[in-house]
């Protein structure tokens, strides 16, 4: 892409829209978390229902920013492995200690293997339950971002990703294969094993990963998607608003409730509203999602995801489940705030800091080009610091 079609300020943000975006994702999953744990509340809850599915938004988005960032420079994988293990790691950890500690104050016993699996980053491997949720449940899915990573360095070296047609056959197969793997559903007679195949099972969210990394290639290299913004949106919220008629159908226990489909069929509209926000970010021109405040509260929305629904799991034991309409709104509103408020400093205090002192402790970290990069970090997964130009994807 040539260099003038950039504005200073998306090579200054990263694409800042994206970064805001990720708080519109996060709020969508707290959103079904309360909803499922605490009570529902109309309208919010009918569309949040199935908002998990943000954890595939963030699996395209992850793919994307990883494409963008490292398509055509050069860094040693083990470099960027490290950045990615100081990435995630620390907050992970400092989030199982927290989890654990709620569920002891709680009396619940807490399955030390559990917690050994999710500090690993191996517990979404397993279709025991007490694996994937013995440290903090909502950890399962950085076991998959895990794995994402181990294949990232070998995905931008395939020539299949280097051409527009190659890269289009790739995007059409990743929209169709997902489809036979929901309705694979229909094989399995378990259902616990059935929802840790399509939902947790790495190598299934791994076309989503990979359909966002087709995604940050193709516009990286010139191409962009055949909607604006605007349109990308309302085709994810028509997508969830579908979601209503159809869950009140079926129920979430069989294979063809939305259920499993919202996850799994979802990753395409996902892919067009992330690039639509690139482009948008390309041309300078503001969506919105690109303010302060969304900038803000976009950093937080890592650390919202990993402690909001440990929030609401205190909050549940210390003041019991709410019952009435305005009972649960306080309830909802209240566990907004104080997650909010933990996740803020959650960011400043642990994931900022410790990620700087790993990346300057690790491989590369002593270079000038490195030193500077983690200092424009803003430390989270729409926003990676930017490696040193080079030809090559990466160096052995």
């Amino acid at each position: 892409m040539p260099g003038g079609l950039i504005s200073a300020r998306v090579t200054r943000d990263r694409l800042p829209s994206l970064t805001g975006l990720r708080f519109w994702a996060a709020l969508v999953v707290v959103c079904y978390h309360l909803s499922r744990q605490a009570g529902k509340l109309p309208w919010i809850s009918d569309l949040t229902w199935y908002g998990r599915s943000g954890v595939t938004f963030f699996f395209v988005l992850s793919g994307f920013v990883l494409a963008w960032t490292y398509d055509g420079k050069s860094v040693p994988a083990v470099t960027f492995f490290w950045r990615r293990f100081a990435r995630i790691w620390p907050l992970l950890t400092v989030s199982v200690i927290a989890s654990v500690a709620v569920w002891r104050a709680m009396g619940t016993d807490v399955s030390l293997r559990g917690v050994a699996a999710t500090l690993g980053l191996v517990n979404a491997w397993t279709p025991v339950r007490h694996y994937r949720v013995g440290g903090n449940p909502a950890a399962w899915s950085l076991s998959n971002e895990a794995w994402f990573y181990l294949l990232f360095p070998l995905l931008l070296m395939l020539p299949l990703l280097r051409s527009a047609r190659g890269r289009t056959w790739c995007a059409i197969a990743l929209c169709a294969v997902p489809v036979a793997i929901w309705t694979s559903g229909a094989l399995f007679d378990d259902p616990a094993l059935r929802l840790w195949t399509l939902d947790y099972f790495p190598p299934t969210r791994t076309l989503q990963f990979v359909l966002g990394v087709v995604a940050g290639l193709a516009v990286k290299r010139g191409w962009r998607p055949p909607v604006g913004l605007p349109v990308a949106i309302a085709l994810v919220v028509a997508g969830h608003i579908a979601l209503i008629p159809w869950s009140r159908a079926v129920p979430d226990s069989f294979w063809y409730s939305p259920y499993s489909a919202s996850h799994l069929l979802s990753a395409p509209v996902f892919a067009l509203l992330v690039a639509a926000a690139a482009t948008v970010d390309l041309g300078g021109r503001r969506t919105g999602l690109d303010a302060p405040w969304m900038i803000r509260l976009g950093h937080w929305s890592f650390a919202w995801y990993l402690f909001h629904e440990i929030v609401i799991r205190a909050l549940l034991r210390h003041l019991g489940r709410p019952e009435s309409q305005a009972e649960i709104l306080r309830f909802w509103l209240l566990t907004m705030a104080i997650s909010l408020v933990v996740a803020a400093m959650a960011y400043q205090w642990v994931e900022r800091p410790l990620e700087r002192l790993l990346r300057r402790a690790g491989p590369g970290g002593g270079t000038a080009t490195s030193r500077r990069s983690a200092s424009a970090s803003q430390g989270d997964s729409a926003q990676p610091a930017a490696p040193s130009p080079a030809t090559s994807p990466f160096e052995k």
